[in-house]
């Protein structure tokens, strides 16, 4: 007996919203583009709002599960505000997306395995006052002399480790390459941010640049 077999396609995905005529081209491009990193470059005015919303609501409809997507805007209110507008448009409870504020979602994150790198889960963060004054008991641990080697006080050495590290350098080459005038006190300086940092772990809390760095720290150290 001769048997006929057909193969057929994948059926495609059939989506309630109308992508193409809600959007322009470009932005019609981004919302559509297949999975992979992309890079999307978009000056004031040009929707990319917009554009992120679709983005969020054509993989919720492709299937995506919105636990597997990561929505990261600077400000609470813009995610909040932007997950409605998916919610509305796809009509399904987008709670289990991961929106927020870089900070937020670092916090998140760092909550469920803060324990991996030397913190519990229920760590506390410091604002910048806070941070300000552990950096005071910092430099008296170290025993410097503020008034003898005028040297700067927490608020401007908060400011110079801050910078260091959203650049991402080391407190000697930042100072060196923006600070030149603290350059003779930069041994002391890296010392009283290495007690800044152990006194932190010790008491169990994180700046706000902590966040993003210890979030950083994890994603690098869990997939070597």
């Amino acid at each position: 007996m001769v048997r006929n077999y057909v193969i057929r396609g994948a059926v495609a995905a059939r989506f309630s919203v109308d992508y193409k005529n809600a959007l322009n081209a470009e932005q019609y491009a981004v919302v559509t583009a297949a999975d992979g990193p992309m890079l999307v470059i978009a000056g004031a005015g040009s929707g990319k709002t917009r554009a992120v919303t679709y983005r969020v609501a054509r993989l919720i409809e492709s299937g995506v599960h919105p636990s597997q997507i990561l929505l990261a805007t600077f400000t609470n209110k813009a995610a909040r505000e932007m997950l409605h507008r998916v919610e509305g448009l796809v009509r399904s409870d987008v709670r289990k997306v991961w929106g927020g504020t870089f900070h937020s979602i670092a916090n998140r994150v760092l909550r469920r395995h803060a324990p991996k790198l030397g913190f519990t889960r229920e760590f506390t963060i410091l604002d910048s006052e806070d941070a300000r004054d552990m950096l005071e008991l910092a430099i008296q641990e170290s025993g410097i002399d503020l008034k003898a080697r005028r040297f700067p006080k927490a608020g401007v050495l908060y400011e110079v480790l801050s910078f260091a590290n959203n650049r991402s350098l080391t407190v000697t080459d930042c100072i060196n390459q923006f600070y030149p005038y603290l350059a003779h006190q930069a041994r002391s300086i890296d010392h009283v941010a290495a007690v800044y940092r152990q006194r932190k772990v010790q008491r169990n809390s994180m700046d706000y640049d902590d966040l993003l760095i210890n979030w950083k720290r994890l994603l690098v150290e869990t997939l070597r």
